[in-house]
């Protein structure tokens, strides 16, 4: 167990420094659209799909731009590019309040793209892996039980600036925290050691891992399986509230409801840190998945109720909080540290590009079949994702 020692002058303090940015990099930038972006298009005349729109192309930004961010973390640590990242959030959301124009508009969700690129558990994740090398799990766990809880406090928070300042306003603040908080903390706080690699930090009697290259079969399952997934958090996170409230679910039920999902995913991480620490994280990733899909099949055996909606948001909750250590602990485990910022880049690319297209899609299919057609498009992209992962071999053969 670390120390307090280690939290404070050792590589652990990397865990609070990236929890707090995690935590204003989410709320900043990836959870405040949905209250702000529609305040933009009531003032300045536009339509509330043109202002999503602006969210899809920074989310595809990012994509491209993943690569390029983790191998610079790997080459210069996540001290420099975080940093930069923070100082790109901030120019972009004092941009976004300035601009007027439709394209203009456009090309700040380019600049904010390139940020989350920069600030959100990808970079993260690879900081960590820089820093611990092969004993980089804990860490990724203990952040995300951190970061799990950004949404809790963005959402209110943002409200009230919004009361207070204003939308403008609102953003302004956040500029200014991600300039004069969050870059200097990256800057200044974060280790700057390199763990070696070529000599795994392994727990006492544990024997290290063979390692497969970050190529061929095995790359691509684990790349497919996380791109696919990604269209269910983000196809249902745009739509399952409404779905719920077609259904007969009232308004403020469904909201309330809806709330459940950061706890269960911080419940979930937490459990996972305590009891499951130890297991190999392909199994933590298929028993995720495992849930989530019995959660699918409950809603289609069940029917809605509240009942029903409050046991599927808190199964839903509950996987993608598993499915969040996975991203880092998985490819950690089955390709090394070698060039894991690197790694982590090449698989946050396809995540993030399915991410941006899938609340798209969930629309069409809404508004063309059925709400229950669109629930079972997302439940087969987690069978996929399911299937994808079962198909893995742990190095040795073993699965």
């Amino acid at each position: 167990m670390p120390t307090a020692r280690d939290f404070i002058l050792g590589p652990w303090r990397a865990v609070p420094v990236l929890g707090i940015t995690q935590i204003l990099s989410w709320g900043a930038i990836f959870y405040t659209p949905v209250l702000i972006l529609p305040l933009i298009a009531a003032e300045r005349g536009w339509s509330i799909a043109f202002v999503m729109a602006g969210l899809s192309v920074g989310l595809l930004t990012a994509g491209l731009v993943a690569p390029v961010v983790g191998r610079t973390i790997d080459q210069f640590g996540g001290h420099l590019t975080m940093s930069a990242g923070s100082l790109i959030a901030a120019l972009g959301l004092v941009l976004i309040v300035h601009v007027q124009h439709p394209v203009a508009y456009l090309a700040v969700w380019v600049v904010l793209g390139a940020a989350m690129a920069s600030n959100l558990y990808d970079p993260a994740f690879a900081t960590l892996g820089r820093i611990f090398g092969s004993a980089a799990r804990r860490p990724i766990t203990s952040l995300t039980l951190i970061g799990g809880f950004a949404s809790t406090v963005s959402w209110p928070v943002t409200h009230l600036l919004i009361e207070a300042v204003g939308w403008r306003g609102t953003y302004l603040v956040y500029a200014g925290l991600f300039a004069l908080v969050a870059a200097p903390l990256h800057a200044f706080a974060l280790p700057r050691e390199r763990a070696d690699a070529h000599t795994p930090e392994m727990a006492a009697g544990q024997a290290p891992a063979a390692v497969l290259p970050s190529a061929g079969l095995p790359f691509l399952l684990v790349a497919s399986a996380f791109a696919i997934y990604a269209f269910v958090p983000s196809g249902l996170s745009a739509h399952l509230l409404a779905i719920f409230a077609r259904s007969g679910i009232d308004a403020g039920t469904a909201v309330a409801i809806g709330a459940l999902f950061g706890p269960a995913q911080v419940g979930a991480r937490l459990i996972e840190f305590i009891f499951a620490r130890n297991l190999h994280p392909i199994w933590v990733a298929r028993f995720a998945l495992a849930l989530l899909l019995a959660g699918f099949t409950m809603l289609a055996w069940l029917g809605f109720s509240a009942p029903v909606a409050v046991a599927f948001v808190v199964m839903f909750g509950a996987a993608n909080g598993l499915i969040t250590i996975t991203r880092g602990a998985l490819p950690l485990a089955l390709f090394g540290a070698a060039g894991y910022g690197r790694l982590v880049g090449r698989l946050a690319a396809p995540f993030l590009l399915v991410q941006a297209v899938a609340p798209l899609v969930m629309a069409f299919v809404v508004e063309r079949v059925s709400d229950p057609a669109a629930l079972a498009l997302a439940a087969v992209c987690a069978l996929v994702a399911l299937v994808c992962f079962a198909a893995i071999r742990r190095p040795g053969g073993s699965s």
